[in-house]
């Protein structure tokens, strides 16, 4: 093998691994986000079962994160987990469905407002199956959900 082939692969696996690295989801009921590395620090948001986050660093345990506004708050990382992806409605409300389409019936649970939390079951082209914290699953059209 040749070692341009080589580099290349290497930098492959190492932008793969740097970008899934950094995708974080809420794995615990509620937790409480701070403006600094620490309880001592000012709450600055509480938010619910599977939020997504982009892991920016970490310090002590804690890590530094950014949300779908792209405000950046602190997280203790025993909170978060990158063994699934989330995603976060990112519009004021999006219709939950059936099925992926708009030929679908509404969820009973729909619309869901801003800042309702999901991890992905899969996505279908435009559509994304998820479920919530409370095991109810829906299909929402992927442009109006954050997923990282």
């Amino acid at each position: 093998m040749n070692k341009g082939l080589i580099a290349a692969v290497l930098g492959l696996i190492i932008i793969i691994s740097y970008n899934h690295s950094h995708a974080l989801c809420v794995n615990t009921s509620d937790a409480n986000l701070r403006s600094g590395p620490g309880t001592t620090y000012e709450k600055t948001w509480e938010v619910f079962k599977y939020m997504p986050f982009s892991k920016l660093s970490e310090k002590a345990g804690w890590y530094r994160v950014k949300d779908v506004d792209g405000d950046i708050h602190w997280i203790y990382s025993k909170l978060v987990t990158e063994e699934f992806k989330c995603a976060v409605v990112k519009v004021d409300k999006a219709n939950m469905r059936s099925g992926p389409g708009t030929g679908y019936s509404l969820k009973p649970q729909s619309p869901v407002m801003k800042y309702a939390s999901f991890k992905i079951i899969t996505m279908d082209k435009a559509w994304v199956k998820v479920v919530d914290e409370f095991g109810d699953t829906g299909w929402i059209y992927k442009r109006l959900l954050w997923i990282n």
